[in-house]
């Protein structure tokens, strides 16, 4: 697909997750009337809200793209078919409402998630969070050598700034992953045992606070950890560079396809947040399979003053990480 195909379909995105946003803004003001049903437990929900943008979303995207694939959270966890669906062919990847809890709680962390992927690689992300700023927040990419990654800020009638996510950032902390601000969340599986994925996050979060040499080892010192409550959000700043290290599982393809497309496109690279079998200190690290279900993300930087590369800092922050972080188990049904 050319780049003016894909200009193309980043715009009619950003259009239609601007009004997929309006009608959350709707939505929002008749916070007495929402009603949300438990999925897998009580922090696993779905409302009308949720249901309605994924139909909105879905029936438009269809319409103007009837050959392409669609993934959708909700279509997915109401549907029999739980296998990963995602193939080479051009797909979208929707999430209507990342951070329904926020939604609900009128935290501001919600966002809509278009995500479209060719060959199985996060191609154009849109994501409009519609409560941040007077009348939403849109980060967008189109990941391409002639594409690019913006921030629109908008007003009552349109947009009042739109400006370049600008790349490379500054080279990442030299004593990394001290310095660095770490994201992760605690996730929907709340089963408490000591091998439980939440009783490793939170091993995680306090080795990843502890100071140096503290924790047999595998303090991080990182300056803080920030739990945003919706992965999309989580990804983005990272991308964004306002964030270093994002650190997750347990969510899916629709929580980051878009997050990843702009993620790459501002430099940035994608790892499973368990180290891959047998991988040696020297072995190049794979990108994360975004069907995977664990994700390590690491901001975009420039070369340091000692001349490593930046994927030699990422790659040696990702390593970092991975010695001071527990495996989480996390599978998809087959």
């Amino acid at each position: 697909m050319d780049i003016e195909a894909l200009k193309k379909l980043h715009d009619f995105a950003s259009v239609l997750a601007r009004r997929a946003g309006q009608y959350l803004r709707t939505e929002q003001t008749r916070r007495h009337a929402f009603s949300a049903r438990e999925k897998l437990n009580s922090v696993d929900l779905v409302t009308a809200a949720d249901e309605g943008v994924e139909k909105l979303i879905r029936d438009a995207i269809l319409e103007e793209y009837p050959d392409h694939a669609f993934i959708g959270e909700e279509s997915y966890s109401a549907g029999e078919e739980k296998r990963f669906l995602l193939t080479g062919g051009p797909t979208w990847i929707l999430d209507p409402l990342d951070g329904t809890v926020n939604f609900l709680h009128m935290f501001p962390m919600a966002a809509i998630s278009i995500g479209f992927c060719l060959n199985s690689i996060p191609t154009v992300g849109v994501v409009f969070a519609p409560f941040l700023g007077g009348h939403g927040t849109l980060y967008s990419a189109i990941h391409h050598p002639e594409g690019g990654a913006w921030l629109s800020e908008f007003g009552p009638t349109g947009p009042f700034i739109t400006l370049p996510i600008i790349f490379p950032p500054p080279p990442l902390p030299k004593d990394a992953p001290k310095g660095c601000l770490f994201f992760g969340e605690w996730g929907k599986d709340r089963r408490d045992s000591p091998q439980s994925n939440l009783t490793k996050k939170a091993t995680n979060f306090i080795n990843m606070a502890t100071e140096i040499g503290g924790r047999g080892g595998k303090g991080g010192m990182v300056h803080g950890i920030r739990s945003l409550g919706s992965s999309t959000m989580d990804v983005v700043y990272v991308a964004a560079g306002m964030g270093d290290i994002m650190f997750e599982a347990g969510c899916w393809e629709w929580d980051v396809c878009a997050g990843i497309a702009i993620l790459l496109q501002t430099g940035g690279i994608v790892v499973d947040s368990n180290p891959p079998p047998h991988i040696s200190d020297k072995d190049p690290i794979p990108m994360a399979d975004i069907g995977g279900r664990r994700y390590l993300a690491i901001r975009g930087c420039s070369t340091d003053t000692d001349g490593r590369s930046p994927r030699e800092q990422q790659e040696a922050l990702v390593r970092e990480v991975w010695k001071r972080t527990e495996r989480l188990d996390y599978d998809r049904p087959t």
